[in-house]
């Protein structure tokens, strides 16, 4: 029988990625592979240092960042096991690159498109904003470890940023330098079809979603 040991491999210390990150990312791969199921018991903490060659520090420091993102759960007395449902916690607004970071995944950006104009009716209803305001548009490809996850189109209020080349690798750093990070929203999701040159980007079929983002 294989163990989790083997599934997740050597972690390499020399490695930019710190070794808790690469047993998050290693963990939550087995997790959507479903290598582990819902409400499965990882082995202990113990074990798991020990099969790894790890510190019982970044094991336990791995299960508690992905208990905190709601993969796994912490039950007195019985160990860890994996969530029977996943849930994402908002009490703080996180940024793609730090939700990708928090999984122990390597974030990185294409850029598509980056432009300024007047806001449009329908991001003047979205953002409460008055007809003539200026915007900057952000439109970018999102990957995680080199693989395609999201089409990025953000729109963000020009007077929140100092500039349209302000926002560089992270668009949540950007607007925290400026003074202007968002700490609430509203979020609405929808399906949408993509077309040709979306999927194209994706590597995707019909079914994946294109993500759009208004912030201000």
């Amino acid at each position: 029988m294989t163990s989790l040991a083997q599934v997740l491999g050597n972690l390499d210390p020399s490695d930019s990625l710190p070794l808790y990150q690469q047993l998050q990312r290693g963990l939550r791969e087995a997790i959507e592979k479903r290598i582990l199921g819902p409400d499965d018991a990882l082995p202990s903490e113990r074990q798991l240092a020990e099969d790894l060659g790890v510190s019982r520090i970044t094991v336990r420091k791995a299960i508690d960042g992905l208990a905190a993102e709601g993969l796994l759960v912490s039950r007195q007395g019985s160990g860890n096991f994996v969530c029977t449902r996943i849930d994402k916690n908002f009490a703080k607004l996180t940024s793609f690159s730090e939700d990708m970071r928090a999984r122990g995944r390597i974030p990185r950006s294409a850029w598509l498109k980056r432009s300024e104009g007047t806001v449009t009716p329908e991001e003047s209803l979205k953002l409460a904003l008055s007809p003539g305001t200026l915007v900057y548009r952000f439109h970018r490809l999102r990957f995680a470890d080199d693989e395609p996850m999201s089409i990025e189109l953000a729109t963000i209020v020009a007077s929140c940023l100092p500039s349209l080349d302000a926002v560089q690798d992270s668009l949540y750093d950007a607007l925290e330098h400026a003074g202007n990070r968002p700490v609430r929203a509203l979020q609405r999701l929808h399906s949408m079809l993509l077309s040709a040159e979306q999927a194209k980007l994706l590597s995707g079929d019909t079914y994946d979603f294109v993500a759009e983002l208004s912030a201000f």
